[in-house]
């Protein structure tokens, strides 16, 4: 439909809408100026980094970057498609939506609709089987054997599949096209040598799965005995695909204004459970293990997960895949953590047991990830030995470069060589790892990356796409500095686009600490560089010392106002959330570091080219002789005592 829609339709419908008053409708915003702030709905946050422009129709957040109009804004807030976005805007305009010339697949869009409509149905068919069916005692039973109330039971629109092959299709197939539907919807199964069609779910006590929007998009089914499978999924269908979708997640959002944290567990019955004890804020994955999709989705949402796993073998097991899956998504400011439970016992039983003051308690001393990552890789490994320690670097250090760039990346590295007894340097040689990349610890390698372009890529349009990023040298590739040659190292795993060098660790101290910028001085030496974070660095340093006091927030507002500085947005974006922190007591000395090894490349630059040139004027000589001069006395002044 986003494609049908006429991009003038659209532009008007921006126009007469505020995005002011969809924002303000769901977040508490603060005049400041001539814009708005507040704490931003997209990520976990104490102070305010999210800023409304009324005059321009756009918001963004410094914190975490989200930012767009109001189309954007109600698709990532609200979880909306695009036409739904649309379609929710043109509803408070009060206007229709036209179509554009274009072939429209109308059978493909009433097969949706007709699919989401029978699921509809058949929930609240299973809910009325529960209440009045003959044989009700049996599921009926089952629930309360399992401490469930008839109120919990219809806050999650529980019902009950009763025995037999054709309850729901003698009820829901009123045609033949009915049935097609049902079938499409997963409800039903074709037994294709006599094409008859007969119940998928039968004798279960029945879980509707919703989308973020409360729509029933699919069903969990729970045997009452011990029948083989325990619980049965709708297949993969138009609208469940269980790869992204999560049971309970609807409800925790629903009932949970303010979520800080999600328990990912195993079962429909442990989400429930825990919810009628108070902890509401558990979900289940939906027959398969936790997928990075999941955790992409989820950690968007809040700024801790914790899974929850039985403690015996399988429950270790299904962990350390949890762990593998979480290491690549992780970053800065999220947290995952690790709960194993007593032999035997599931969530569902245990807050039954215990209650909720002594679960939640459990929850509080649960392992987080970087505890849960080492014990795991120490267990039966011989520290006392080099060579265990090789083989346990060997296991680690691979696991901790798919990690994100950051902080806890790190401090993850830095325990690898407490653990071990060797610098980070040693423990790349044992293990011939040439991807990892130094500490910020280590020495500063006498090389650096060749630095990124960043492209105006509709960053704040209601549709952004991820930039395309790219390096002046390839990875492993070969390159010389004055006499002597080296080899790139590759770009930190992960994607990131954004490299640590000296101009880069500068943005970053301004970005936290921008009252040093008027010990920086005018850096006109960056100002015609190619570099981009060195431009980077140039115009963030002027504009500090232009605007003294401003918010990170009104900043990215201000540079959407010019067009060469609107591309460096997304890099300053990159730099603030990936870069980590210098500590306050020696950003003075770092910022000033930094700025040194900066004015000394762009001086070995200079002497270089001014080497190449077959033929020297008598200026261009004298030039030379006063960089060479100006280059060994810095060099002088670099040296240690003796």
């Amino acid at each position: 439909m986003a494609g049908r829609i006429p991009q003038s339709f659209i532009d008007d419908l921006l126009a007469r809408v505020n995005v002011l008053d969809i924002v303000e409708a769901r977040v508490k915003l603060k005049r400041t100026g001539k814009n708005y702030s507040g704490l931003c709905p997209f990520h976990k946050e104490k102070s305010p980094s999210f800023t409304v422009n009324n005059e321009k129709q756009f918001y963004y957040c410094f914190g975490c970057g989200a930012g767009g109009n109001s189309l954007s804004f109600l698709m990532e807030h609200d979880r909306l498609s695009f036409p739904e976005a649309v379609e929710e805007l043109a509803k408070l305009a009060g206007v229709e939506i036209p179509k554009a010339e274009g072939p429209v697949d109308h059978q493909k869009e009433q097969r949706i609709k007709d699919i989401f409509a029978l699921l509809e149905e058949a929930s609240e068919y299973y809910q009325q089987q529960l209440r009045e069916h003959s044989s009700k005692e049996i599921a009926v039973n089952y629930l309360k054997n399992r401490g469930m109330t008839g109120q919990f039971a219809a806050r999650f629109g529980i019902g009950y599949a009763p025995p037999g092959w054709d309850n729901l299709l003698k009820k829901l197939a009123r045609d033949e096209d009915t049935k097609l539907r049902l079938e499409q919807a997963g409800m039903l199964i074709n037994k294709e040598d006599s094409d008859r069609y007969y119940d998928r779910f039968r004798e279960r006590i029945m879980f509707p799965i919703r989308d973020m929007r409360g729509r029933v998009i699919a069903f969990g089914g729970r045997v009452l005995g011990d029948e083989k499978p325990k619980y049965l999924n709708s297949p993969e269908t138009d609208t469940f695909h269980k790869s992204r979708e999560l049971y309970g997640l609807y409800e925790a959002r629903k009932y949970n204004q303010n979520l800080d944290r999600l328990i990912i567990v195993e079962g429909y019955m442990d989400v429930v459970g825990l919810a009628q004890y108070g902890i509401g804020y558990a979900v289940a994955t939906l027959g398969t293990a936790t997928t990075a999709q999941h955790l992409e989705r989820l950690l968007k949402m809040v700024p801790e997960v914790i899974f929850c796993f039985d403690g015996d073998e399988a429950g270790r097991k299904a962990a350390k895949r949890a762990l593998d899956t979480t290491m690549p998504v992780i970053t800065d400011g999220k947290q995952a953590r690790f709960l194993f439970l007593p032999e035997g016992e599931d969530p569902d039983s245990l807050v039954r047991q215990e209650g909720c003051e002594a679960f939640e308690q459990r929850l509080s001393e649960s392992l987080p990830l970087s505890d849960f990552f080492f014990k795991t890789l120490e267990e039966g490994a011989d520290m006392s030995s080099l060579d265990g320690r090789a083989r346990f670097s060997n296991q680690a250090l691979p696991l901790i470069n798919q990690m994100q760039p950051g902080i806890l990346k790190q401090m993850m590295q830095e325990k690898i060589s407490e653990l071990t007894g060797l610098s980070l340097e040693q423990l790349i040689s044992v293990n011939n790892l040439q991807e990892t990349t130094a500490t910020h610890s280590a020495p500063e390698p006498d090389y650096y990356h060749g630095e990124s372009d960043y492209p105006d890529d509709g960053y704040f349009d209601y549709q952004p796409e991820q930039s395309n990023f790219r390096q002046d040298k390839k990875p492993g590739k070969e390159f010389s500095k004055g006499n002597k040659k080296f080899r790139q190292a590759p770009p930190p795993p992960g994607g990131s686009a954004v490299h640590f060098n000296p101009a880069s660790t500068a943005v970053s101290i301004l970005l936290h600490l921008p009252s040093l910028s008027s010990q920086c001085g005018d850096l006109e030496i960056l100002a015609s560089s190619d570099t981009g974070s060195e431009q980077l660095l140039y115009q963030l340093n002027r504009y500090l010392q232009e605007n003294p006091g401003v918010t990170p927030g009104i900043l990215a507002v201000d540079w959407q106002e010019h067009d060469h500085l609107k591309p460096l947005i997304r890099q300053l974006n990159e730099i603030a959330h990936q870069t980590p922190i210098i500590d306050a007591n020696n950003a003075q000395q770092v910022l000033s570091d930094s700025l040194n090894r900066l004015q000394e490349r762009h001086l070995d630059r200079e002497i270089l080219q001014l080497k190449s040139q077959p033929h020297l004027s008598a200026d261009d000589k004298q030039r030379l002789n006063q960089l060479i001069m100006k280059q060994a006395g810095s060099r002088l002044r670099k040296a240690p005592e003796k």
